[in-house]
């Protein structure tokens, strides 16, 4: 039978034929008048498309290899039976026998069957997920792996025998999937398979905890290439985290808080940067932001740093438990102080239209280091995308919570900015660190 299937409009064309009893997406039955005319008319010469297409059919629309299967196939049973071989002997039903009536404990059983099964999948859905951001709004959808674990861990557990079809039906798997899975063969596939994929676990765990910093799996995937010279594609590296619940933390927004109120004497200056963080040239784009750090016993702490945009390296930081003018300040000396940093031509530095950074003695300690002076747009954080970003992947990273002491947490903290520099890949710096892409940024100048 070929393979072509009718539309419903062309199901409806079809059937406004009279010769045509009946029409489905799958076939054609025709009446028994039609099948005598073609006889007739095929004996005298016409052809099979002829003798169709003379009495109203499209054969363009049923397909040639349809109307001469048919030809063939009332040809030899007149030549069989005669004109009795051509009537349809067909029921109005499909032909196939009626569903055996079940007995009351046939159906309890079935009903029962349903229940442990329903309960099964529930205690399924039930377990933690970490599918990463948004995944509590997502659909959870359950792999026929797991409906084929399922149902055999239900037939197990209560006994119920002669039940993997009716099981499999509820549970929307084919059965002979179901007994494929538990084949020999499968299995040995699939402990093969798991051989495979402990080994990669154990590499991935390896750039995952490296310099103690979790990370994700972009992360992994260049650590691995840069200090171990192993290439995974993201798809094996997130499958693998993924199947071991190897979990990266996920950073959450936080709101923004305004740390002081500006008096009349502080100015806001226009936004000379218009978001174009990466002009390629170190020293030339240079943002600076305040954050919050909670730590030890309901403690609190404030950083002050200042991230170059074109490399996103923290050029210099400031650490204090006052949220004082001298914080963002005496970053400002911690920059002046760095010789690692040299000015470009026209170099600026960027920030929010916070207290500190409208301040008159801000501002002039800024001028004074011959740099020009840029403010975000009021309330938007994105003007600062990328210092933003630097402080919620320091405090995804970051051990700050179990931090005693101040002074603790500002080793902490150096100890992050050094890993920072040095030693994060990131993917849009050409997958090396910040560092590393200031000295090629500087070689191709």
């Amino acid at each position: 039978m070929t393979k072509k299937h009718f539309s419903e409009k062309e199901i409806k064309l079809l059937s406004n034929n009279p010769y045509a009893k009946s029409v489905s997406s799958k076939g054609i039955t025709y009446s028994d008048e039609f099948k005598r005319i073609l006889i007739a008319e095929t004996e005298n010469g016409k052809t099979p498309r002829q003798v169709f297409e003379d009495h109203g059919f499209d054969v363009e629309l049923i397909g040639i290899v349809r109307v001469h299967k048919a030809a063939y196939r009332w040809r030899k049973a007149f030549k069989e039976s005669g004109v009795f071989g051509l009537q349809d002997a067909r029921t109005t039903n499909s032909g196939r026998p009626s569903e055996k009536e079940l007995s009351l404990e046939e159906k309890n059983a079935k009903l029962e069957a349903q229940i442990h099964l329903l309960r099964a999948e529930n205690e399924l859905l039930k377990k933690p997920r970490h599918d990463g951001k948004g995944s509590e709004d997502k659909q959870v959808k359950v792999s026929a792996e797991q409906k084929f674990l399922l149902i055999h861990s239900v037939i197990e557990e209560y006994e119920l025998k002669n039940m993997v079809g009716y099981l499999c039906e509820l549970s929307q798997v084919s059965r002979s999937g179901y007994y494929k899975y538990f084949s020999v063969e499968s299995k040995e596939i699939r402990n093969r398979r798991e051989k495979k994929d402990l080994v990669l676990k154990d590499i991935i765990l390896k750039a995952f905890h490296y310099k103690r910093r979790t990370k994700g799996a972009r992360q992994i995937k260049m650590t691995l290439e840069k200090q171990f010279n192993i290439t995974y594609n993201l798809k094996l590296i997130r499958r693998i985290m993924r199947k071991y619940n190897i979990v990266c933390p996920i950073r959450r927004a936080n709101p923004y808080k305004k740390m002081l109120k500006a008096t009349q004497e502080h100015s806001i200056l226009p936004n000379l940067l218009n978001r174009e963080f990466k002009q390629d040239i170190p020293g030339k784009v240079l943002l600076t932001d305040i954050t919050y750090l909670y730590y030890g016993k309901n403690q609190k702490a404030y950083l002050s740093t200042i991230l170059d945009g074109s490399t996103n390296e923290i050029v210099a930081y400031n650490v204090s438990d006052k949220l004082t003018l001298d914080l963002a300040t005496d970053t400002l000396v911690k920059l002046k102080n760095n010789r690692k940093i040299e000015f470009a031509e026209g170099a600026f530095i960027h920030s929010d239209q916070g207290g500190h950074y409208t301040s008159p003695t801000f501002q002039k300690q800024v001028k004074q280091l011959g740099l020009k002076q840029s403010m975000s747009r009021r309330g938007n954080c994105w003007d600062n995308a990328p210092q933003e970003s630097f402080f919620g992947h320091l405090k995804d990273e970051a051990t700050i919570k179990t931090c005693s002491s101040l002074d603790e947490l500002k080793k902490e903290i150096r100890s992050y900015m050094t890993y920072h520099n040095n030693f994060r890949y990131q993917w849009n710096l050409k997958k090396m660190t910040p560092v590393e892409y200031r000295n090629h940024l500087l070689q191709v100048a």
